[in-house]
C-alpha cells in the first residue's frame, strides 16, 4: 500500500488545529485509506487506542449509529477521564453523511474540545447548508481526486514511460485497480461494477431516482461528451431522439446528482473581454477516465478530450480555480488560478500542421496579460516557444509539480526523445 504523500501532508499540516479535517471525494477514490494510514501513523508514534476514536459507516459494527444523538453518545462514552483526559484524542468518521444530522453532533463535540476531528464524505453537498452555518471558518475541506500520473506509476511500481502513460489514459486512477489482476479486461470489469456502485448508492439511493435506466443514459451521455460544451436541452432532445422524453428540468436534476456524487464536475466559461462568467456554454469532466471506458468504451479517437480532462483534474488537485476562457470568438481551454496567481492553457494531441498550432497558439496570443501561458500536446519532438507561449510535453506537465513558475527544461518523462 502506497502513501499519497500530497493529502497525508495536508492532514498531518493541520494536526491539531481547531479545525474539522474533511476529505471528500468519489467512493472509492481512497479517502478512507488515506485517512487510515494517518490514523496508523499517529498510533506508531506513540498515541494510545485510548485516544483514537473511530467510526466506519461501512461496517456493521457501527449500524447503530444512525443519527447525531448517536453519535454524540458514541463519542462522549469514549472521552477521557481524569488524568487521562490530559492527553488529545483523535476523531476520525468515515463515510459521515451516513449518519442523520452528523453536523449537529460534530459542532457539538467541537465545542466541547478535547477531539482533533477528521471526517470522510462522498457527496458533494457535505459541506453546504447547516455545516457551513454551524462551523464557519472552522473546518478545512481536503478534495481527494483519482491517482495523478505520478501516483499511478508509483502505484505500479514503473516509470512513467509513454507505456505506463498509455495505461492511465485506458485504466484512469481508482486505486483499486491496483490490487487485482494486470490485465485490462479484469480492470474494465471491476470498474464497470464501481460505475453501478456509485450510481446506485450514491445517486437512486440518496435521491430515490425512479426511472434508473434513463438516469444511466444521461450519465453514458455525459462520459460519451465529457469536455464538450453542451446545454440540458441538448441532452433533453437527445433523448427524445432514443424514444425517452425528459424534460429540461429533470435533466438539470440528474446532473446535479452526478456532481453531488463526484461522477462529473462542472467548468463555467469566463469572457475575458467581459470579465465575467458565462451562464451558458459550461463543460462537464467525467470524474474519472478509466469509467468512463468502463460504460462507453476506449476510444482512441477520443484522446483529445482525454487529455484534456487529464490536464483538468491535475490543475485541481494542485488547488488551482479552474474556468474556460472566451477570447473572441475563440476559446482557452483553462484558466487556472490560485492565491492570485493565473496561467492559461491549450490542450491538444498532435501539432500536426501550421493550422493546428494556428488554433492552438492564436488564442493564447489574443491575450495580452503578462500571466504564463502554455500549450500541452503529445509531440515526442517539441517545437519552439512561441510570443513567449511555452510548448510542453504533455506528460511532464502532469508529472511536474508545479507549473507557476517557468517550467523546467529537463525532460521528466523516462523515455521521451
Amino acid at each position: 500500500m502506497y502513501e499519497r504523500k500530497f493529502y497525508h501532508g495536508q492532514l498531518a499540516r493541520f494536526a491539531g488545529t481547531p479545525l474539522v479535517k474533511v476529505l471528500t471525494g468519489m467512493r472509492r477514490v481512497g479517502k478512507s485509506t488515506i485517512m487510515r494510514m494517518f490514523r496508523e501513523e499517529l498510533a506508531t508514534g506513540g498515541v494510545s487506542p485510548e485516544q483514537l476514536v473511530f467510526v466506519d459507516m461501512e461496517l456493521l459494527e457501527f449500524a447503530s449509529i444512525r443519527n447525531a444523538a448517536d453519535l454524540h453518545s458514541f463519542v462522549t462514552e469514549r472521552r477521557l477521564k481524569g488524568k487521562a483526559s490530559d492527553h488529545p484524542q483523535y476523531l476520525f468518521i468515515d463515510e459521515v453523511q451516513e449518519i442523520e444530522g452528523w453536523e449537529k453532533a460534530v459542532n457539538s463535540i467541537l465545542n466541547e474540545g478535547g477531539f482533533d476531528i477528521y471526517l470522510t464524505g462522498s457527496n458533494a453537498n457535505l459541506l453546504s447548508g447547516e455545516l457551513a452555518t454551524l462551523l464557519t471558518g472552522r473546518y478545512l475541506e481536503i478534495p481527494v481526486y483519482p491517482l495523478s500520473f505520478g501516483e499511478y506509476s508509483i502505484f505500479r511500481n514503473a516509470a512513467p514511460d509513454e507505456a505506463i502513460f498509455g495505461e492511465y489514459l485506458r485504466r484512469g486512477g481508482m486505486p483499486g485497480i491496483h490490487h487485482m489482476d494486470q490485465d485490462d479486461e479484469t480492470i474494465r470489469q471491476y470498474l464497470g461494477s464501481l460505475a453501478d456502485s456509485i450510481i446506485l448508492k450514491d445517486i437512486v439511493g440518496r435521491y430515490a431516482v425512479r426511472d434508473v435506466d434513463l438516469l444511466r443514459r444521461i450519465i453514458r451521455f455525459i462520459a460519451d461528451n465529457s469536455g464538450n460544451v453542451f446545454s440540458a436541452k441538448r441532452i433533453a432532445d437527445f433523448m427524445k431522439n432514443e424514444r425517452r422524453t425528459v424534460g429540461v428540468e429533470t435533466v438539470y436534476n440528474y446532473l446535479s446528482y452526478m456532481l453531488s456524487s463526484f461522477l462529473a464536475y462542472r467548468v463555467s466559461r469566463f469572457d475575458l473581454k467581459g470579465k465575467r462568467f458565462l451562464e451558458v456554454g459550461e463543460k462537464y469532466y467525467f470524474s474519472d477516465l478509466g469509467l468512463k471506458n468502463a460504460l462507453i468504451g476506449y476510444r482512441q479517437s477520443d484522446i483529445n478530450a482525454a487529455l484534456e480532462t487529464l490536464v483538468y483534474f491535475e490543475l485541481r488537485r494542485r488547488g488551482f480555480t479552474v474556468s474556460i476562457g472566451k477570447a473572441g470568438n475563440t476559446e482557452i481551454d483553462f484558466i487556472a488560478e490560485r492565491s492570485g496567481q493565473k496561467m492559461y492553457l491549450q490542450v491538444c494531441y498532435l501539432l500536426a500542421d501550421q493550422s493546428v498550432a494556428q488554433r492552438e497558439f492564436g488564442p493564447l496570443e489574443s491575450v495580452s496579460d503578462n500571466y504564463p501561458k502554455y500549450v500541452l500536446s503529445m509531440d515526442r519532438i517539441m517545437g519552439s516557444d512561441r510570443n513567449g507561449i511555452r510548448w510542453v510535453y504533455l506528460p511532464d506537465f502532469l508529472l511536474n509539480n508545479e507549473h507557476t513558475e517557468p517550467i523546467s527544461e529537463r525532460p521528466l518523462l523516462a523515455g521521451r526523445t
